[in-house]
């Protein structure tokens, strides 16, 4: 596809633009399975971006022969995981039957529904030789309508994913819509979620169809409003504005993400999310009691000796 006019480089980032960005969030470490996370969301200053409820960067990470990510099958329910690879791979398995592996420029999408269990390692030949890991992993909420929806799982290669490039900057949209394209893949909500990279100097609108935006720097930095961002901050921006990032002198590569927002907060404990505490409840109930046979979770048929125990509380 070739450069959409609608990411106009000519939009003004000047100092009226200032106000526009609502919080700046500062993700906080965490070790999962071995390696470092980046959680930006929820934090203390927004649960949610759009449907956006987590945001992770995993790594990056460097792993020696032999080593990897073990993480064994755990629940979700009312939710759909979001996986996205800058480099390594991953092996996804769950309750469903899948057994994928993702690598750099293709998207996991798992929609937990009333509830689905996975696993996700480096296993196999991946172990044969040292490898570098760095990656996004996001978790969409679900709308109350979609909740108790039947779990499912979708595999996008890269060259299923619209690539929008000119004027100095290369975009590919991860999930849903933005700037006239779409991903050929039906969300549960309005949502958007894209890579960009950007030259030094280059700007890019923020879609303006959608009601909630932020915007997360992985690399380089980006200005707006005469003020720098730097890699490792989320930038959430107020609903409604027209507005642009531009990167700063060693350019910058940023995700962008957002969507409409849901009818209301959700709570979250562990690895589910929902619109009840009951919702919640009862999911931590079937987990504890771990009738793989008959009970509401079963475990991955190709990964299924052994499993993650829920937390005490």
């Amino acid at each position: 596809m070739s450069w959409n006019p609608a990411l106009d480089p000519s939009i003004p980032v000047t100092d009226a633009d200032i106000d526009a960005i609502e919080t700046v969030i500062v993700p906080r470490a965490r070790d999962l399975g071995g390696f470092e996370v980046r959680r930006a969301l929820p934090s203390g200053k927004r649960q949610m971006v759009g449907p956006f409820i987590f945001f992770d960067q995993m790594g990056p990470a460097e792993f020696l022969t032999g080593e990897g990510i073990d993480i064994r099958p755990h629940p979700h329910i009312g939710l759909g995981t979001v996986t996205y690879l800058l480099r390594g791979r991953l092996h996804h398995r769950d309750s469903l039957g899948t057994d994928q592996w993702i690598e750099p420029g293709a998207v996991n999408w798992m929609n937990a529904g009333g509830g689905i269990t996975h696993s996700e390692r480096t296993d196999g030949a991946a172990r044969e030789r040292p490898m570098s890991m760095f990656g996004l992993q996001t978790w969409i909420a679900l709308p109350e309508s979609h909740e108790d929806d039947p779990a499912s799982f979708a595999h996008l290669p890269q060259a299923d994913l619209p690539m929008l490039d000119g004027e100095g900057k290369t975009v590919r949209l991860v999930l849903g819509h933005a700037w006239g394209a779409r991903v050929p893949f039906e969300m549960p909500s309005e949502t958007f979620y894209a890579d960009a990279t950007l030259a030094p100097g280059a700007a890019i609108p923020l879609p303006d169809e959608h009601e909630d935006r932020g915007a997360y720097v992985l690399s380089g930095s980006v200005t707006v409003a005469g003020e720098d961002y730097d890699a490792g901050r989320m930038l959430v921006f107020r609903p409604g504005d027209r507005m642009s990032l531009r990167a700063g002198d060693q350019g910058a590569r940023v995700m962008l993400l957002g969507g409409a927002t849901l009818g209301g907060p959700r709570h979250i404990w562990w690895n589910f999310v929902a619109s009840s505490k009951e919702r919640i409840e009862a999911a931590k109930q079937a987990w504890r009691e771990g009738d793989w046979e008959h009970g509401r979770f079963t475990l991955p048929p190709a990964d299924a000796e052994e499993w993650i125990p829920a937390p005490e509380r």
